[in-house]
């Protein structure tokens, strides 16, 4: 009993370095936390007398969880893409977690995260684990199964990718001028959607918004937030196409996509997309809760 008491208390020492660990590699708090929970259950299993590290044990166990985790992940991608119904609506990730905007935001870094997404597993867990945390090569090679060498290689070609990205638009600033703008209109904060909207903001709708009820244009600051004053209550944030917008959707698929352009950090166009074709080319990443 003794044992298993100190056992417990060593493990929620190192719970934050963990559950940093997963949600970096995953940029998911909930996977990120069922991966340091299963790393707890490995560890209560375990004959741990004869490790020395246990700090670099349970680093071990948390990054082959997150590999197992991005490896299903990756594969129900390909099974979607392969087997994708060419009527259903564009591909809609959900963030479960009320705080997912705050923590990709503050936490991971949203470009940061566009441009993880982009690398296969292997390459993720090595730069993760290597170029963040300063795991060795040679343990993370024991992580998926590769040589040291070859898992030097993973992670400096997923540093060139992650370095060499075309430049990211500043994710946190967009998100925290939509998130005011859909705040303020949910509110019916007229004044306060003047000042995020540019005087000459426009508003555009395609065909298939305007059959459900968008005006084909709306044109000057005052006319767009008297569209969105007290509305927008179903808008929630998301990434579309790696920039903040916001998408209104049913459960099965997003209805209306909101692209939002800004400069000088203000509005200075929305545009409504609701036409299945367009919505098919989209990939949109819901954010909030």
């Amino acid at each position: 009993m003794q044992e298993n008491e100190r056992l417990a208390r060593t493990f929620e020492e190192k719970r934050p370095r963990l559950h940093a660990v997963a949600h970096r590699m995953l940029g998911s708090s909930d996977e990120a936390e069922d991966a340091v929970q299963e790393a707890w259950i490995r560890l209560h299993r375990s004959d741990t007398d004869s490790v020395e590290n246990l700090d670099g044990w349970l680093t071990t166990v948390v990054g082959r969880v997150c590999l197992d985790i991005l490896r299903a992940r990756s594969r129900r991608e390909e099974f979607f893409e392969e087997h994708a119904d060419p009527s259903a609506g564009p591909r809609s990730q959900e963030g479960a977690d009320p705080e997912q905007a705050a923590m990709l935001a503050d936490s991971v870094g949203l470009a940061l995260m566009v441009v993880l997404d982009t690398l296969d597993p292997d390459e993720r867990l090595a730069f993760v684990l290597h170029d963040t945390f300063a795991v060795p090569f040679a343990d993370i090679a024991s992580i998926i199964g590769r040589s040291p060498a070859a898992t030097r290689q993973l992670a400096s070609r997923a540093r060139r990718r992650v370095h060499g990205a075309s430049p990211l638009p500043d994710l946190r600033r967009q998100h925290k001028i939509v998130d005011a703008f859909l705040t303020a209109a949910r509110n019916g904060e007229f004044e306060r959607l003047l000042t995020l909207l540019a005087p000459d903001a426009a508003m555009r709708a395609d065909d298939t918004a305007v059959r459900i009820g968008a005006a084909p244009l709306t044109q000057g600051a005052r006319d767009v937030a008297s569209v969105f004053s007290g509305g927008a209550e179903a808008a929630r944030i998301a990434l579309v196409d790696g920039s903040v917008g916001a998408v209104w959707q049913s459960k099965v698929r997003p209805i209306v996509v909101f692209r939002f352009t800004l400069e000088d950090g203000r509005i200075t166009a929305i545009d409504l997309v609701a036409e299945p074709e367009r919505l098919r080319e989209l990939d949109v990443v819901v954010l909030d809760g």
